[in-house]
């Protein structure tokens, strides 16, 4: 492919724009989990299809539903939910939307957490409750088994190795296929895989928060799977989203979003990563789903990469 010039723009489908650009080395659109499930690397995370405060039912609970459907059109079939979303109106969402899933659709959830009231989270790693957190998932997923099913936080309460006992027997008892792990240090994920093999880890990551830098690193020598959540900045941290901020002239150019600069550097930033922004609005699922056209030469993606560093 011969290099095309970095004012050349295109019309994306769906009437949203993208540059292209030759790079020598594209990163594969796809990544094989735990070694059997192949998923588009660009998935959707369904947190946000919740009510405020990541609590009940969303408010158009339809809409929600559509966002979901769209979401398998767009070609996500890597979806990331959990028990403590709602809770559990996500799971029950998902399987309402969806149900009977599409094949090849990996439905990753999490257990671990629990929710006293709205913006609250508070951990249980207790591994008679997580037994428990696996069942009912089951149940509200109509799954017969979960693709990949996480620990969602390390509670400091119980041994680690007790936790992931509940896991490794729910997997034994072919109630899960895969393990994966959820804001920890890359010392937490050597220790969990002396209990039980760990395909993926899920921090929180984007190009303006990299604190977990180290966890990203050993994922990728490794070979597992690197989920970072809030990959476009979340509520936490928005400003991806600020009129003004370093990175938008460089948007400008490239005739995108912010939003979509962001998620194609992740993309090319490891092949182990597996962004799943999420969203409420068609719009904006649109607008993410697009960020997988865009690709970005080594010397755009350095740039980008020090103007996020301004952010």
């Amino acid at each position: 492919m011969g290099a095309i010039s970095a004012g050349a723009a295109g019309v994306l489908t769906g009437g949203l724009q993208k540059i292209l650009a030759a790079v020598p080395e594209a990163p594969d659109s796809t990544f094989q989990l735990g070694g059997d499930l192949l998923v588009n690397r660009l998935g959707f995370g369904a947190m946000r299809l919740t009510g405020e405060g990541i609590w009940g039912w969303p408010p158009d609970r339809e809409g929600a539903k559509k966002v979901l459907r769209r979401a398998v059109e767009l070609g996500v079939n890597f979806i990331d939910t959990a028990d403590a979303y709602g809770p559990e109106t996500n799971e029950l969402l998902i399987a309402e939307a969806l149900y009977p899933y599409p094949k090849g659709l990996v439905i990753a959830t999490k257990g671990g957490n629990t929710r006293p009231g709205p913006g609250q989270w508070v951990p249980d790693g207790r591994p008679e409750y997580l037994a428990q957190c696996v069942d009912k998932s089951l149940k509200r997923l109509k799954l017969d088994r979960i693709d990949l099913y996480q620990l969602h936080r390390i509670d400091s309460k119980v041994p680690v190795e007790e936790s992931l006992g509940a896991l490794k027997a729910a997997q034994d008892a072919g109630k899960i296929r895969h393990v994966g792990l959820s804001e920890v240090t890359v010392a937490q994920i050597e220790q969990a895989k002396k209990v039980v093999p760990i395909v993926s880890i899920q921090n929180q990551y984007n190009i303006t928060d990299r604190d977990s830098e180290g966890a990203l690193n050993y994922c990728e020598k490794e070979k597992m799977g690197f989920i970072p959540w809030a990959p476009i900045g979340g509520s936490r941290n928005a400003s991806l989203r600020k009129t003004g901020n370093a990175l938008e002239a460089e948007a400008k150019r490239h005739n995108v979003s912010v939003v979509q600069l962001a998620l194609a550097w992740l993309l090319q930033k490891s092949p182990v990563m597996l962004p799943i922004p999420g969203t409420s609005s068609l719009a904006h699922l649109e607008e993410n789903m697009a960020a997988e056209k865009l690709e970005l030469s080594p010397d755009e993606w350095k740039k980008i990469e020090e103007l996020a560093r301004q952010s």
